[in-house]
């Protein structure tokens, strides 16, 4: 076996064969720029933590279950310029999450908060933090289903484990008692143990009403709105501006599309 065969067996032995992608480049740069042995290695070590960080973010992506690929960067933020920028890119920073508090995303129907809601989530995921996305109707079936076939701490768990969780569209009907009970379970288990973003297009003032029982939806609400930045949102639809006769321009078919939820 030649010298470069053995190097690139020692390499898979030692889980570092995605240097092998661009070693070939990396010695034609070295010899060009005369780089001495050390800043070789370092240059090749540092694309390998890059190339793992990247695969370490994919996945994490990936588990989040995003409905679409969003992110402040491409939010139509010129379509309404009363939407606090300056409060979502400072959340962007995501030291909420280190501080386990929640996010309360609210308004009316289209003016962006499922892809703000998301986008949130994104940055997130770049910062390292475990992200879960879920409609609350798709978290709180489960759970429900899972008290037919003694499988609701397990699927509670979901939901718990990471260390940022977006349930979007709260409050869309009044709960049952098992959904309240459910909803109330998720924001009492991670209260100051992890972080929330909802959204809603209900006003805050009418989440205790949501709960069949007022106790349990002012101590559910207690907890979310003690340790929570709350964004309002207010202004035009952009799902209206997007509809049949709606005048929009092309830039703002270009940026509804973007920012439909």
């Amino acid at each position: 076996m030649n010298l470069m065969g053995q190097l690139e067996n020692k390499l898979k032995r030692l889980k570092l064969g995605g240097i092998l992608h661009t070693l070939d480049e990396q010695l034609r740069q070295a010899e060009s720029d005369h780089r001495s042995h050390v800043e070789f290695l370092e240059t090749i070590l540092e694309d390998e933590i890059e190339r793992r960080e990247a695969k370490k973010l994919d996945l994490r992506l990936s588990r989040a279950g995003f409905e679409e690929e969003k992110t402040l960067e491409g939010f139509n933020w010129s379509f309404n310029p009363t939407i606090p920028k300056k409060q979502l890119w400072d959340l962007a920073a995501c030291h909420f999450i280190e501080r386990h508090e929640h996010v309360l995303l609210v308004g009316q129907v289209g003016v962006g908060k499922t892809h703000l809601g998301q986008a949130l989530g994104h940055a997130a995921c770049r910062k390292g933090f475990t992200t879960l996305f879920v409609k609350a109707k798709r978290m709180l079936g489960p759970l429900a289903a899972g008290r037919a076939d003694d499988t609701r701490d397990r699927r509670l768990r979901t939901y718990l484990l990471p260390d940022l969780l977006i349930v979007d569209d709260f409050g869309l009907r009044k709960l049952t008692i098992e959904q309240a009970d459910d909803f109330y379970d998720v924001v009492t288990e991670r209260h100051l143990a992890g972080s929330m973003i909802v959204t809603s297009n209900r006003d805050l003032r009418e989440w205790v009403a949501l709960f069949p029982d007022p106790v349990l939806g002012n101590s559910a609400m207690d907890r979310l709105a003690h340790n929570a930045h709350q964004v309002v949102i207010k202004g035009p639809s952009f799902r209206k501006e997007m509809g049949p006769g709606g005048g929009e321009s092309s830039s703002h078919q270009e940026g509804g599309d973007e920012t439909a939820r």
